[in-house]
């Protein structure tokens, strides 16, 4: 399959007037860190893909209305953010120590790609790397986590992340100071 170019936006506009073909790229484009942004944040695949399914669905019933006031991936996590404060309403936090490998196919974000030639040691020592960051970021207090998940998930900038979160950018320039201070310290022996 042919690799499509167009930006997020011009995707959007394209499924807007009806092109089918321009939602799948875009749904395959962020299919990874909008899932990994919601398991992350709630720890458990069941509700991280009820939660993913259900922010594409809000972006299909938002597509005839579309205009383009902000970077797409912007747009998707302020609707992301927007139900993850609606789920945390109402279910609570609940603790993401669900966040483990358990060579589950939904796992795979935790597990990750390694070279062909990977030794059985290397693959073990990335999975006990990839406990040891879920453990750290579950340790970050949810404003700092979410700015974390954000950028590296969302591939955001402080103002894109300022934006979705309703807050200066300069508080989310302290939010990631401070969660990126923390998850060094914690990984501290990893380096």
């Amino acid at each position: 399959m042919e690799q499509d170019l167009r930006t997020d936006e011009a995707l959007m506009f394209a499924y807007r007037d009806g092109e089918a073909r321009a939602f799948e790229v875009l749904y395959a484009r962020w299919r990874g860190p909008l899932y990994r942004y919601f398991l992350r944040q709630c720890g458990h695949a069941g509700q991280a893909d009820e939660l993913y399914q259900d922010v594409f669905m809000r972006v299909i019933g938002a597509a005839a209305g579309y205009v383009a006031t902000a970077k797409f991936a912007t747009w998707l996590f302020r609707i992301a953010h927007n139900r993850m404060i609606d789920h945390r309403r109402k279910t609570g936090r609940e603790p993401v120590d669900a966040l483990t490998p358990s060579g589950d196919a939904e796992d795979c974000a935790f597990d990750p790609p390694g070279p062909a030639d990977a030794t059985p040691e290397r693959r073990a020592e990335q999975r006990d790397l990839s406990a040891a960051l879920i453990a750290a970021l579950n340790e970050l207090p949810e404003v700092q986590r979410e700015a974390f998940l954000l950028a590296e998930e969302g591939g955001l900038t402080l103002q894109e992340i300022a934006s979705v979160c309703g807050v200066g950018r300069e508080t989310i320039k302290s939010r990631l100071r401070y969660a990126t201070a923390k998850l060094r310290n914690k990984l501290e022996s990893w380096r």
